[in-house]
This record gives structure tokens, sequence and C-alpha cells, in this order.
């Protein structure tokens, strides 16, 4: 039996591989799925993906599995509880950013009917960029640019365009697998649990 041929970016570490196999490029079309995704991928400003992968499950327990009414209630106390956390990134900024964050999606969330919505109006389908190699993936993208700018307008705090393009690559808006991975075939089926 031959090896699967994968993305060489999630090397050799079981956990990366599990993700990139099981979740990395396939479509979200669960709003607290994309929640969860947007979350963490806000967290990983200035870090690595495997870092805020690592604490996945940290970062679950303690936002409350990423409920968004909840989330956006936190209160100053809960805020300093979250600080105090050695689990989580324990950035001030970052936290504070989660709720506002969450309070700017319910937001969307009530002028779109969903955040799938508001993002099927960047993006009605996905995009596959056919990368050959990792080589031919950017950082960002015109679309990346624009989503990063209207989030920004909304209240949105660590939504950068590097940041934002990885949000679309994980939650499978752009398919960013390279041509021999064996994901590929498989992507743009919704999962419907987390």
């Amino acid at each position: 039996m031959s090896e699967k041929i994968r993305c060489t970016w999630c090397k050799d570490d079981s956990l990366y591989m599990a993700y990139h196999d099981m979740e990395w490029g396939r479509l979200i079309t669960k709003d607290i799925l994309l929640f969860e995704f947007l979350i963490l991928e806000s967290f990983q400003a200035g870090l690595s993906w495997i870092t805020i992968l690592k604490k996945r499950e940290a970062f679950r327990e303690a936002f409350d599995n990423f409920l968004i009414e909840q989330v956006a209630n936190y209160s100053q106390e809960k805020i300093n509880a979250l600080l105090t956390n050695e689990k989580i990134v324990r950035n001030r900024l970052k936290i504070q950013a989660a709720v506002t964050n969450t309070q700017a999606f319910i937001r969307i969330q009530k002028e779109f009917g969903s955040f799938v919505s508001y993002l099927n109006t960047f993006i009605p389908t996905p995009i596959d960029n056919h990368p050959e190699s990792l080589l031919d993936i950017p950082t960002h993208s015109f679309l990346s640019d624009s989503l990063s700018k209207d989030l920004k307008k909304r209240g949105f705090k660590f939504v950068g365009t590097t940041i934002i393009y990885s949000f679309l690559q994980a939650t499978g808006y752009i398919n960013d697998h390279v041509s021999n991975c064996w994901v590929r075939k498989e992507l743009n089926v919704p999962r419907e649990t987390n």
C-alpha cells in the first residue's frame, strides 16, 4: 500500500496530518464552525497554526465551545479568567478582540441571515487555485484583501488579509491543496457537525 501524498506543510506531525486530512480545505457551511475558525485564526496572528492547533481543545473549553451568544456576553471577570488560563494564548488584545469580533459576527448574522450568507456575497462558490507546490500558494489575494477590509469596517480586530486568506483556506472557500495531494479529490463536501 502506497503512502498518501499530502501538502508538505503538515510534515510528519500526526495532529497536523489529521487536521490536513479531515478538516483543512473542506467547505464549512455552519456558522458555529466558521466562528470557531475565525476566532482561532485571529489568535494565530504572529504565531504558527500548529501552536493554535495544539491548544484547540483548551480554546474550546475556555471559550464555552465557541457558543456565539455566550462569548458575545463575556464579562470583564470572564476576560480576566481567560487572561490567567495558561492553556490558551493569553494575549489581552486578542482575548478582548474575540469578544468584540463575536459581537460583530452577530451583527452580520442579523443583517445577512447567517455568516455563511455574508461570505457568499464575497465568494458565491469556492475558488480552486490548483497550486502545483507550496510556492504557488499566495499569502493573500484580492478576495482576502476585500473581505479583511470589510470585516475591519464592521468592527473586527486581528483580521488582516493574511489571517483572512488562511481562514478561507481552512474553511474550504479557497482550495489550496497542491495538485498531487490525496485530499484534493474529496473537497467541497460540507461538514455538518463538529
